[in-house]
């Protein structure tokens, strides 16, 4: 019996050549595009991103090319309440959270699965940079053969559930093998541009558009020493995040860092660069997929954002809910509201969301 697809489509080359693949090993392919712009007016100019309307246009031109059904779901709501609003609260509370981990666990993974079910689909599939396997009977993602574009980072949150119901054919390829696919299938979207600002704040400025959204909540407030002394003054708690030098507005002499930051005093921490690297944290939301929960503590490689390097360290329950990481070297920019995310050579073995630096 033929296995039946939903694709999510943004218009870009990767979901594009996701649907080519599977439609030539024999799925039968529906491609979605998933609608989470919030304004039509203010998103009818954008070039590329996956919120853009553009992308729509791109999305449907591959379907007909391809000649597979295609639908534009609205799930504006859903990316409002799960990704744009917990992004906001999250700068506010003085954390700097990551929105593509919130879609894929939210929106591409939950919701577009169920509008699959719906359609009678046995799977969703994406363009992202990994694959699914099972290994000791238990689904968990590899990391995709192209190690640059990589994505398994902000997919571990992924339940066993979703991950038996997905497929991600992408993740054997590399990147130029993906653009010369699309370009001798004749795809005009085979030299397409990648999107890598934030998909709801085209102009990349995360702090002027919290500041849009939530005005009364950002205010100007202190710079200050580990000491507590005033340096100078900030412009709102939301444009900054631990590690950052460039962009403070405040010369001091000497290079400074945001080392810490206290919604609750409205307070940026200054320092040196010694002061931005620390070897361990606690993480809460934690998923695994290798296993059902850690029993014993593990050494694993941990990467603490997207584009860091792995790391060795080791990771214990804490409690219950919260995992110790200790890191065998000192990691720079151990940042509140990241992601901690944990490997075993190629497998992803879980991550969760850093609570708190030690």
């Amino acid at each position: 019996m033929v296995k039946k697809v939903v694709v999510g489509m943004s218009g870009g080359v990767d979901s594009s050549v996701a649907a080519y693949l599977l439609k030539k090993q024999g799925y039968d392919v529906i491609g979605a595009t998933m609608q989470v712009w919030q304004d039509d007016d203010y998103y009818q100019g954008m070039e590329g991103g996956c919120c853009s309307l553009s992308a729509v246009d791109d999305a449907r031109a591959v379907a007909y090319h391809l000649k597979i059904p295609y639908y534009v779901m609205n799930f504006r709501d859903v990316f409002k309440r799960n990704v744009i609003d917990y992004f906001i609260d999250e700068y506010v509370k003085g954390r700097t959270p990551n929105p593509c981990v919130a879609c894929n666990k939210y929106i591409k993974f939950e919701e577009l699965l169920k509008r699959a079910v719906e359609l009678g689909a046995d799977y969703v599939a994406t363009g992202h940079y990994a694959t699914v396997e099972k290994v000791n009977g238990r689904y968990v993602l590899k990391k995709s053969k192209d190690v640059k574009k990589d994505q398994t980072y902000a997919l571990y949150n992924l339940s066993q559930f979703q991950l038996a119901h997905t497929l991600m054919p992408c993740g054997v390829y590399n990147k130029e093998e993906i653009r010369k696919i699309a370009k001798d299938i004749g795809l005009g979207v085979h030299n397409k541009k990648d999107s890598e600002e934030i998909c709801f704040i085209p102009d990349n400025d995360h702090g002027s558009y919290i500041k849009r959204c939530v005005p009364g909540k950002i205010k100007e407030g202190n710079f200050v020493d580990k000491n507590g002394n005033v340096l100078g003054k900030h412009k709102g708690v939301v444009y900054y995040t631990i590690g950052q030098r460039k962009g403070l507005g405040i010369a001091l002499g000497t290079p400074m860092y945001v080392v810490d930051i206290n919604p609750a005093a409205n307070e940026v921490v200054l320092g040196k660069q010694e002061d931005i690297f620390k070897k361990n944290l606690i993480a809460v939301d934690v998923n695994f997929m290798a296993f059902e929960k850690l029993e014993k503590p593990m050494k694993v490689q941990a990467k603490i954002r997207y584009s860091a390097v792995p790391a060795e360290a080791t990771i214990s329950m804490e409690d219950e809910k919260r995992v110790r990481v200790e890191f065998s070297e000192k990691q720079r920019a151990i940042t509140r509201g990241q992601s901690v995310v944990f490997y075993s050579g190629d497998i992803l073995i879980g991550g969760g969301i850093i609570e708190s630096v030690q």
